[in-house]
């Protein structure tokens, strides 16, 4: 099989309902798995669940549990429990998490920059729909 032969024939199984890669899309995909992400990414160190969910305004304390959930699963995240009381547990990026940080990174500096146009492109498709005739009834 050529290269280009076997490009396509990966392409057919990246897109297929059966790929692995879609179960980590879904994760990453998560608005709330990219904030956590570049959170723990731009912090110095690992952060508790409480800070987190300061810095992640409108996140509710279930969404962030399951999302940190997610992420230690797909081992993006870990979670360190420190025997004191109350229990101390942390968050911090494994190496896998900081790579794929660097990811959605990218997709949150690129959304800050162009967040004007695309602001401005939606209020232009809403006025152009609002002028469009509408059906009779």
């Amino acid at each position: 099989m050529d290269t280009a032969s076997s490009a396509r024939s990966d392409l057919r199984f990246t897109y297929h309902r059966d790929c692995p890669s879609r179960t980590v899309i879904e994760v990453l995909a998560n608005k709330w798995a990219l904030y956590v992400l570049a959170v723990l990414r731009r912090q110095e160190g690992p952060m508790r669940f409480n800070e987190l969910r300061r810095v992640l305004d409108g996140v509710t304390q279930k969404m962030l549990t399951q999302t940190l959930r997610a992420l230690e699963r797909d081992g993006l995240v870990s979670r360190t429990v420190y025997p004191t009381v109350p229990l101390r547990v942390e968050y911090g990026l494994t190496p896998l998490g900081i790579e794929a940080g660097r990811l959605t990174g990218a997709i949150a500096d690129w959304s800050l920059e162009h967040a004007r146009e695309i602001l401005r492109a939606r209020r232009e498709f809403d006025d152009r729909a609002a002028m469009e005739p509408q059906p009779v009834r």
